[in-house]
């Protein structure tokens, strides 16, 4: 099982500077993978803050910020192959995260962030920066973040929301589905034969494994699915976005993400400690 990024194909070379760079769920567990993937993205938040206060940019923005936004982005590309191969192996883990928080969990889609938050993201930041730039705006200079969205992107960030909506709810009807089968004619038949042989002081092997099996390969294929929306979501806005909005739009995905990773951590060690 390989992590790595550019394009790589699962089973092939792995390039040794990939292997000097990455952490492997096969050498660690994913949780250690994941808290060393969150001190990667702190570290990217805090460069991408100086990015953004860095005036000596302006004027040449495409240059200087493009280099790290593609940065980020494959961050976020390393998580999701490290995610998919790790879901191989054990997919109800990836679905059902124990390296998150209960907090975290209450907002999980399928495994994740659901896809159209980021538009929520997006506009929530964009109206605070316009709140905040609103006299410059009056006087007709541009603050080059996301409270200067124009109207053509702004429509193009509609196409992209409506899309997106689209395919969540597609997603979302398969995992209905998928779920369903819990109670078809094979577990049902299964779960009675087993009841009986329990009575009987056995335990019911066969035919377990398959027909659970083939409720992880299921469930599998729809989290595939749904990172690869999340993943072509957010490429899809960083696209729309000039370089500085970009930037300004990848701190508050970082922002927003480790804070509530943050406060549930804190919030379940509270709990746990007053029992």
């Amino acid at each position: 099982m390989s992590v790595y990024t550019n394009g790589a194909a699962a089973g092939d070379p792995i390039p040794p500077e990939v292997t000097r760079n990455c952490t492997c769920p096969e050498q660690e567990s994913f949780n250690k993978f994941f808290e060393d993937w969150l001190v990667e993205q702190d570290r990217h938040l805090q460069e991408l803050i100086a990015a953004s206060r860095d005036d000596s940019i302006r004027g040449n923005e495409e240059d200087r910020l493009r280099p790290l936004i593609n940065r980020v982005i494959s961050h976020y590309d390393h998580y999701y192959h490290a995610k998919s191969m790790s879901a191989r192996y054990d997919v109800l883990s990836m679905i059902s995260p124990t390296w998150t928080s209960t907090l975290e969990d209450a907002f999980l889609w399928i495994g994740g962030w659901r896809p159209s938050i980021a538009f929520h993201l997006l506009y929530s930041k964009a109206g605070l920066q316009l709140e905040a730039q609103l006299a410059d705006l009056l006087r007709g200079l541009s603050s080059g973040d996301l409270g200067d969205l124009s109207p053509s992107q702004l429509v193009r960030v509609d196409e992209l929301q409506r899309s997106t909506i689209k395919e969540e709810r597609k997603i979302t009807e398969k995992m209905a589905k998928q779920q369903e089968t819990v109670a078809d004619s094979t577990m049902v038949e299964l779960s009675h034969v087993a009841t009986e042989m329990l009575d009987e002081g056995r335990v019911v092997e066969e035919g377990v494994d398959t027909a659970l099996g083939e409720k992880k390969e299921g469930l599998e294929r729809i989290l595939e699915m749904a990172d690869e929306l999340r993943l072509r979501t957010l490429r899809g806005v960083i696209d729309i976005l000039g370089p500085l909005q970009a930037v300004h739009f990848l701190i508050a995905a970082a922002e927003l993400h480790l804070r509530i990773h943050e406060w549930g951590k804190r919030r379940d060690g509270a709990g746990r400690n007053h029992h």
